[in-house]
């Protein structure tokens, strides 16, 4: 098993999606389960590529490929959740605010939310605060989910969370990204602060009583 994590966590890192994909069908067949060659493979590529281009040593367009293959090897894991008898633990909207642009750390919450039993719709990146609540009125969300890794763009976060408050809707928030904090959080009434995507889904985890 630790040969095919190590393959899986490769493809991500070469930002080889047909592999990455092909990886992920080879395990489920193999019997491992989709949450385990998530984290144990795939999550750790993306953590590498994440550490790669903060170091310098890989630039925004292998990054954007190896989320692209991130996403590749999540749609044959969730289709095979959805397959099963999963129980889903809540419904989250997930996106990255408009005007930024970045989406690896996005890739790794929602890997990590996907791998614990939550339906989770990502919205990529650049996308408007209407864009927010639309989708999260369509798909019925518990969790909205903004991430912002600059401090320019982290007014949209707190534009997000002002609509909701004044329109009183339901959904629960959750703020993260380079310049977020939990000061930032509580200055703009967000509901959670994720630190990083295993915090992420224990304060989702804690929000929803799960």
């Amino acid at each position: 098993m630790s040969d095919i994590y190590r393959e899986a966590a490769a493809a991500i890192v070469s930002s080889d999606r047909a592999a990455a994909e092909a990886v992920a069908r080879r395990a489920l067949a193999e019997g491992i389960a989709p949450a385990d060659i998530m984290q144990n493979g795939f999550v750790k590529g993306i953590q590498e590529v994440g550490e790669l281009f903060e170091s310098g040593e890989v630039f925004l367009p292998e990054l954007m490929l190896s989320a692209d293959a991130m996403a590749g090897a999540t749609e044959v894991t969730n289709a095979a959740l959805e397959g099963g008898a999963a129980e889903v633990k809540g419904t989250i909207v997930i996106g990255t605010v408009q005007g930024d642009v970045h989406d690896i750390g996005k890739a790794i919450v929602i890997a990590y939310l996907k791998a614990n039993g939550y339906a989770v719709f990502d919205l990529g990146r650049d996308v408007p605060a209407a864009s927010f609540l639309a989708r999260a009125a369509a798909e019925g969300a518990d969790v909205i989910g903004m991430s912002a890794l600059l401090t320019t763009t982290m007014e949209e976060q707190k534009k997000i969370i002002k609509q909701i408050k004044d329109e009183g809707l339901p959904y629960k928030t959750v703020v993260g990204g380079a310049p977020a904090t939990q000061r930032w959080a509580d200055q703009i009434g967000a509901d959670a602060y994720a630190e990083d995507a295993s915090d992420g889904v224990k304060k989702i985890d804690a929000l929803l009583g799960k």
